[in-house]
């Protein structure tokens, strides 16, 4: 098992050499404009996943496929040059879905910022339905006690606790 920063020079170095082979060594037409975005490397440096996007609709997008399995020796020979280890990862080109995934999420955003502003402009003339400010407050809790003739107004005569406590004896 490679360190963590092992493998991730090694993905950095297959992102690299991927991305120099075509633009400069694989001349097949069937290559779309082709954007290597992420290469994911396991744990023991035996197999690698190459992420890609092409702009274009789902036919080139095949042709790339296409193109890329047919240059696939050629692409791991050359990682296994430039990486310089003892065993070349094996190599796997899967389309991102990236761009379709933030556009549905561009998508989800702009309906609610849409119900965000409808639910504002309904809320625009419309007034509580109670109070400003239905909540109790401590200050307005101590006014209501000594308005209502609270503990300071009252005076207890210690007979009286006395006789309730021989009555409770008794039973």
């Amino acid at each position: 098992m490679a360190d963590e920063s092992r493998v991730h020079k090694v993905e950095d170095r297959i992102h690299q050499t991927v991305a120099r082979l075509l633009g400069r060594r694989i001349k097949d037409p069937r290559l779309g404009f082709v954007t290597i975005t992420d290469v994911r490397v396991t744990g023991d440096l035996q197999h690698a996943s190459v992420f890609y996007t092409v702009l274009g609709d789902d036919e080139e997008r095949a042709a790339t496929a296409r193109a890329f399995e047919s240059a696939k020796g050629l692409i791991r020979s050359e990682v296994g040059k430039a990486l310089g280890i003892r065993l070349t990862p094996t190599l796997e080109f899967i389309l991102d879905a990236l761009p379709e995934t933030a556009a549905s999420i561009e998508d989800a955003l702009g309906k609610a910022r849409a119900r965000d502003e409808e639910i504002a402009r309904g809320a625009q003339g419309a007034s509580y339905a109670g109070e400003a400010d239905p909540y109790r407050h401590p200050e307005e809790d101590d006014e209501e006690y000594a308005d209502e003739g609270g503990a300071d107004d009252t005076y207890v005569d210690q007979s009286d606790i006395d006789e309730a406590d021989a009555d409770t004896d008794e039973i």
